[in-house]
């Protein structure tokens, strides 16, 4: 298993009139989740992308909300894969407060594509060397 923690401050931008995130800011909360824990092994989207020309369709998304996170509140958001990915990846989004109350819980899972032939493949070796370690 491998598990990432990155932690975001609320803007004011992102509250609604009530003072708490807007409901469809967690999906943006669960990518920066994803980018940050890829980036932590060395590899970025980008990198992804532009080097060995694979994207990550969302396949599908799930969003638990439990307590309102609220403006400047500092969140942790904790991103996990609890299996190795094969032709999908399933990331885990756990996100605490300060308090460490845990407001909100999702999942998401990705499918890869060949960027050239537009057709789906496995995960990437580049991708699966970085983590296997943690399996």
């Amino acid at each position: 298993m491998l598990s990432h923690t990155f932690q975001k401050r609320v803007r004011y931008a992102e509250v609604d009139r009530m003072g708490f995130v807007y409901y469809g800011h967690y999906a943006q909360l669960y990518e920066i989740g994803r980018a940050e824990m890829i980036r932590s092994l060395g590899l970025t989207y980008k990198d992804l992308e532009d080097d060995h020309g694979i994207m990550m369709p969302v396949l599908q998304l799930e969003c638990r909300y439990r307590y309102p996170a609220k403006y400047d509140d500092l969140l942790s958001i904790t991103t996990i894969l609890k299996e190795m990915p094969t032709k999908m990846i399933h990331f885990y989004t756990e996100i605490h407060n300060e308090s460490g109350t845990l407001l909100n819980t999702g999942s998401v899972k990705l499918f890869f594509i060949n960027m050239e032939t537009n057709k789906r493949v496995s995960c990437p070796e580049v991708l699966t060397n970085k983590i296997q370690f943690y399996f």
